[in-house]
């Protein structure tokens, strides 16, 4: 019976121990080496004891307070106090840096400014941590002595458990030590269970083999029964404590009172026994659950900030080539780096390593980008020199009065200043308007000079577009005198001076097109004409004998041959032309135009033929 109760209160004692490591687990934040924000609606539900701060100045005064008191702060304060100081610090400090970034400051100028805040929190935080070393020491000696002075009175009341005849003697002398006992409160951990197990074992030995004053033992008996009566309640009552943390400390009180009480009757001590097991189970299980949950959380944060990490990784390693591209995926990292902070602590273990990647991830993007917009302005700084240069050569060439060469000069620098990339906008505006207003100079002043002959030859731009015109209007008239007209129209056309340059090459394309299309014209009206002619003079070639129009057939295909042969000696000469000039781009219309009056001739010829074939039938 005794070694069911002892197998109990053992392993209630390790999940003492247990869940008080996960509760440190749980309020323990390393913000020494993180700069994650977290949920303060989470964290203050975690530490429901704790005092809220609103600044970090009400921190310090506190840490400044407990450094210099005689008394040794609580371990889950000092973390409390660590956690909440660089809550508002990193927060404090991404502010600072994110007003410098919106002002327009440069991202590798940024520094961290000291804090003196910081500087003092971490000096008394350094004296806390020595006194808390020094206390920490302090009861360890003083459990080693308490374990020496139990194990002593476990050695009387063993020595008096074996003595059956002396037992009645020394019941006041047992009645001392176990009070004795109750005094002596903490011992090492790991001997605490052995230590209460061969207390219990003498105990109950001695209760057993007390026979001298059987009122007295059953008295005893009855005051513990009450006792023990009395912690169940307690230990039932815990149940409806709203507050898990509490209900589960309050219990661990409870127990330590139950283990101090002496034994009942033995017909009871199962039973009273079950009774405060059950209730304990009740709040052990309530406590568990409760980690658990916060466990799940953990787990389901440090996900979600796994998730994030890929993110910023992703967003590192990519390759941007402009400075919206910088500046988008800057607003990506920043989502990112908000949306990290509405997420709450990852479990302990994970917590510092989680941020250290994600840390690494948003540092290698800001490296990058430094180093992008580092060369940016060195290139800006370079294209700014090549422009200053071509202004400079602008502004010594725009009062020149040579027009042809200066001209084409002035060109070949607009077309160079086209090739140099972008340089600061408030810069480039100026250099542009500077370049501009040197070009416009020169060019207006050429113009005022050449408006004269710009005058004429919109003049002759007219008169050919007229003519132009006419010739359009000669494909839809039957004249008997089409080709003289064409003829004239085109001598008119040759005779008339220089056009404006840009509007050359759209007048002299209407030009030939309107002369091909009459040319067409003509040649199917002749051509057909001329078949017809063929058809009606073919029967006089017949009566000159059998042969006449074999031989008429004859030399019409070596006549067709012979044009087939010219026609691909063209295309192979048109083959190796250079259209890359005007001259050569002109040579090319003439050459297709004479293919197409050779395929004309072949047309007819085969029209010829196909006569001939008919009247041989």
């Amino acid at each position: 019976m005794m070694d069911s109760q002892e197998k109990a209160l053992s392993q209630g004692t390790e999940e003492v121990k247990q869940n008080e490591g996960v509760a440190q687990e749980a309020t323990a934040s390393d913000a020494t080496t993180t700069t994650e924000v977290n949920n303060p609606t989470a964290e203050e539900a975690e530490t429901p004891n704790h005092r809220h701060y609103s600044s970090k100045k009400e921190i310090v005064a506190r840490v400044v307070a407990l450094a210099d008191s005689e008394d040794t702060p609580e371990k889950a304060e000092v973390d409390y106090l660590k956690t909440t100081f660089y809550k508002f610090h990193f927060a404090e400090r991404e502010a600072q840096q994110k007003a410098f970034l919106d002002a327009g400051g440069d991202p590798e100028k940024y520094q961290i400014v000291p804090d003196e805040d910081e500087e003092m929190f971490k000096a008394k935080m350094s004296i806390i941590k020595a006194k808390r070393q020094k206390a920490f020491l302090e009861q360890e000696a003083v459990k080693q002595e308490n374990l020496k002075k139990k194990e002593e009175i476990i050695e009387k009341i063993k020595a008096m458990a074996t003595t059956p005849e002396e037992a009645s003697q020394n019941f006041q002398t047992f009645k001392t030590l176990q009070q004795e006992w109750k005094t002596i409160k903490q011992v090492p951990a790991d001997k605490s269970n052995e230590l209460w197990r061969n207390y219990q074992l003498y105990v109950e030995q001695f209760y057993d083999l007390l026979s001298l004053n059987r009122e007295a033992r059953e008295y005893d008996f009855k005051k513990n029964l009450e006792k023990k009566t009395q912690l169940c309640e307690a230990a039932e009552k815990l149940a409806e404590e709203s507050d898990v943390i509490s209900a589960f400390h309050q219990l661990q009180e409870l127990h330590a009172e139950y283990r101090e009480t002496g034994p009942v009757e033995k017909e009871l001590r199962e039973q009273i026994w079950v009774r405060f097991k059950a209730a304990s189970t009740v709040i052990n299980k309530r406590h568990q659950q409760h980690f658990e949950e916060i466990r799940a959380k953990e787990e389901n944060n440090l996900t979600q900030k796994t998730a994030l990490c890929e993110k910023a990784e992703t967003i590192a390693q990519g390759t941007y080539k402009s400075a919206n591209e910088w500046e988008k995926q800057t607003k990506e990292i920043i989502d990112i780096q908000k949306e990290w902070k509405t997420i709450g602590f990852a479990p302990q273990k994970m917590n510092v390593k989680i941020f250290e990647r994600f840390r690494a991830a948003c540092d290698d993007f800001f490296a990058k980008k430094g180093e992008y917009f580092t060369n940016l302005k060195a290139q800006f700084n370079e294209n700014a020199q090549k422009k200053q240069a071509l202004l400079d050569q602008a502004l010594a060439l725009k009062d020149s009065t040579d027009w042809k060469v200066t001209g084409d000069k002035f060109v070949a620098l607009q077309k160079e200043w086209k090739t140099i990339g972008m340089v600061p906008k408030k810069l480039g505006d100026q250099l542009w308007n500077d370049f501009l207003g040197a070009c416009n100079h020169f060019f207006e002043a050429r113009n005022a000079v050449h408006a004269d002959a710009r005058s004429e030859e919109q003049e002759n731009l007219k008169k050919k577009l007229e003519i132009v015109e006419q010739l359009k209007q000669l494909t839809e008239e039957a004249k008997d005198n089409l080709q003289e007209e064409i003829h004239k129209l085109t001598e008119a056309f040759n005779s008339i001076g220089h056009v404006p340059y840009k509007e050359k090459d759209k007048l002299y394309k209407a030009y030939h097109e309107a002369l091909d299309t009459l040319y067409k014209n003509v040649n199917v009206k002749a051509a057909r004409k001329r078949v017809d002619n063929f058809r009606n003079n073919i029967k006089k070639v017949a009566t000159r004998g059998e042969n006449a129009l074999d031989n008429e057939r004859g030399r019409l295909m070596r006549r067709y041959e012979q044009l087939k042969q010219e026609i691909n000696t063209y295309e192979n000469n048109l083959g190796f032309l250079n259209i890359s000039s005007k001259k050569g781009n002109s040579l090319i219309d003439d050459m297709n135009r004479r293919i197409q009056r050779l395929k004309d001739d072949v047309e007819e010829i085969k029209q010829k033929i196909k006569v001939i074939d008919a009247e041989n039938k």
